[in-house]
């Protein structure tokens, strides 16, 4: 979709203000907006939204026309009249000539009409920021700057020059950091504090950003106090011109990133003055204890002693400069790479002999001994070293990895994310286009060989008319917003499938999707909807170690069994499940997992699980299905242990459900 990576990259920061009175359009209409702008100030009619406008910052203002109270014409031109730039987009079902003129001449920024399009919407925001971008740059710039100046003693500098580059204004911050008095620098250029390491095409290429292209720039300042010590600043450098264009002074908004830069700055540096470097990066693998454990002085005692540790340690081998104490728990020492293979590998396998080393070695810190535990992350190729670096690190604390060779993978990782915005971006068409599809599988009674059920199974179209399984989507859907979106077409679909059929329908429920109150109550409303079909409904949950609330799952699991519906715990005898889950959710199905069901011939351990499964639900009254059943042999097996349902290729793949679809399979 054009311009959306943009759009949301942009509008991801901002605050939108959103009006709309009638609550099924709103609820709607957020679900949209939602994967545009992550704070969305709700306002039900247009006195409340001018209450809301006026009480907290607002970027955009969406709002419909027809409301209660104040209609939204009424509502843009209070607005107007407080703001005369603030982007206002009328939202509406009506395309009345007199609504289209009265808001043009209130200043109305865009119109949408009901319900929304999203590239229609992606096309209009697009539009905006290319318009207003330079306004919400100026505005939070200048709350930056109001900020600073509020917090002087703070560390947060301000300063102004005039059009060539003469000091106007100082805060109190910035003649702190710099050493110099106000009367000492008004009137002189910021040569006076810039540090004579800087290379001078630095600031020619600074200089050409803000007064050639007129352009905000944003970097890292080196600078030199009036003592000669170095200090560094993360800054922000804006030219504030006139409706012509022609520059009236500089702003500069920075804060002090001394402590945290320096020794950072200090390894890029040398990354990139080292011809061949071969860079180890290294964290504490019990960080996150030791930060919880110990008092600051304590913590940073043993961050500096362990550097200490390092740099003896590495010395008696290798040949370098020093170990770079990044904080966080966080080092890194530069080798140079051999330029032989053989060379390259020995010195990796002596790296690897050390990390072994390291891991059982004791550092004495006088009041304590501290058994020092590092990650490792080796990288070889210059390409992206640092990057590569650190997402080692963050590689090893996934996979509980303590040594890495992370040649490459910033590369991996870029090469990765796209193909996720590529997924996600097919997802949002899918959605919007209504190929977000359910595809339905029969599950057989063991008895009878007769189709009892249908389980419920989301399937995406793609533009090419390919089916794709949720194996290529819904992971990279779950990190958006668009699975809850997925659950509640399932939800729908689901329902509306008890209508073609009288066998049972069956639907993965995740406990993150029972914990997650719209779709507790899109449940609800589908149960009162179909009243009279709600007992042949049957609620897989899909359990996850990460519930937040048990007592939820619980009310929820009530809730629905009302309508008399049924419970299943699906893939149950591996991952996270257990007997103790049962007493809390009290199910009247147990789904036995596949990779059991796959065994039951050939592995005696999987058949005495399954069969302990079996007995354990037939004394509960719990009901059982084998999933996965693919060949007769199978089939056989678990009907010779008493189960009650099977599933799987044997009995018919997924696909649409059709009203002629009862058959029977015996």
């Amino acid at each position: 979709m054009k311009h959306l990576e943009e759009v949301i990259r942009y509008t991801r920061p901002l605050t939108l203000l959103y009006v709309e009175d009638n609550d099924e359009a709103r609820e709607m209409t957020i679900m949209v907006l939602e994967d545009f702008f992550d704070n969305i100030v709700i306002a039900r009619d247009g006195e409340e939204g001018l209450e809301r406008f006026r009480r907290e910052k607002i970027d955009l203002v969406i709002t419909d026309i027809n409301m209660p109270k104040m209609d939204g014409i009424e509502l843009c031109r209070r607005i107007r009249e407080e703001d005369e730039l603030i982007p206002l987009v009328v939202l509406s079902a009506h395309n009345e000539e007199d609504f289209f003129i009265e808001s043009i001449e209130i200043g109305v920024s865009g119109y949408l009409l009901k319900p929304i399009d999203i590239d229609r919407l992606t096309a209009l925001l697009h539009r905006l920021l290319q318009s207003h971008r330079f306004m919400f740059e100026s505005r939070a710039n200048l709350r930056l700057m109001h900020t600073y100046q509020q917090a002087a003693n703070l560390s947060c500098i301000v300063s102004k020059t005039d059009p060539e580059g003469v000091i106007t204004f100082v805060n109190d911050a910035f003649c702190d950091i710099s050493g110099y008095t106000r009367e000492e620098l008004i009137g002189q250029t910021h040569r006076l504090v810039r540090h004579p390491d800087t290379p001078r095409g630095f600031y020619e290429a600074l200089w050409s950003a803000i007064k050639e292209e007129k352009r905000v720039w944003r970097g890292t300042l080196r600078n030199r106090s009036r003592t000669g010590r170095s200090y560094y600043l993360d800054a922000l450098i804006m030219p504030v011109t006139d409706l012509d264009g022609r520059i009236l002074e500089y702003i500069s908004l920075s804060h002090d990133i001394t402590d945290i830069m320096h020794p950072a700055k200090q390894l890029q540096n040398a990354l990139r003055h080292v011809q061949n470097p071969l860079l180890v990066y290294m964290k504490l693998a019990d960080y996150d204890i030791i930060e919880e454990f110990y008092d600051t002085a304590t913590f940073e005692m043993i961050q500096s002693g362990v550097a200490e540790y390092l740099q003896r340690l590495f010395g008696t081998l290798f040949e370098f400069d020093r170990v770079y104490s990044l904080g966080n728990g966080e080092y890194a020492v530069i080798f140079e790479n051999p330029d032989e293979a053989a060379s390259r590998r020995e010195m990796l396998d002596l790296l690897r002999t050390y990390q072994i080393i390291i891991r059982d070695d004791t550092i004495d810190l006088g009041t304590f001994e501290y058994d020092v535990s590092l990650l490792m992350s080796v990288v070889t190729d210059r390409e992206k070293i640092l990057e590569s670096a650190r997402l080692g690190i963050k590689q090893m604390m996934r996979d509980g990895r303590r040594f890495l060779i992370a040649d490459g993978l910033a590369e991996r990782v870029r090469r990765k994310a796209g193909e996720n915005m590529a997924t996600l971006a097919l997802v949002k068409e899918a959605v919007a286009n209504d190929r977000i599809v359910s595809y339905f599988q029969p599950i057989v009674d063991n008895a009878t060989g007769e189709v009892a059920k249908y389980e419920s199974l989301v399937r995406l179209i793609d533009g090419d008319g390919n089916t794709l399984s949720p194996f290529f989507f819904l992971d990279i859907a779950k990190k958006s917003n668009l699975y809850h979106r997925i659950t509640a077409l399932v939800l729908e679909r689901s329902f509306a499938a008890l209508l073609w059929t009288d066998r049972e329908i069956s639907v993965n429920l995740s406990l993150k999707d029972a914990e997650h109150h719209p779709t507790r109550t899109r449940i609800l409303r589908l149960l009162e909807r179909y009243k009279a079909q709600a007992s042949r409904i049957v609620f897989e949950l899909l359990e996850d170690e990460n519930v937040e609330s048990h007592e939820t799952i619980r009310d929820f699991i009530a809730s629905v069994k009302q309508y008399g519906v049924k419970i299943a715990i699906d893939d149950f005898g591996s991952g996270f499940s257990n007997y103790r889950r049962l007493l809390e959710y009290e199910p009247d199905l147990l789904k036995i997992d596949g990779s059991l069901i796959r065994h039951l011939i050939d592995r005696p351990y999987a058949r005495s699980v399954v069969k302990s499964i079996v007995t354990f639900a037939r004394e509960q009254g719990m009901k059982t299905v084998a999933e996965y059943v693919e060949d007769p042999a199978l089939f056989e097996a678990v009907k010779a242990l008493g189960i009650d349902f099977s599933q799987g290729y044997l009995f018919g793949r997924p696909g649409p459900l059709a009203e002629d679809s009862q058959r029977s399979l015996s």
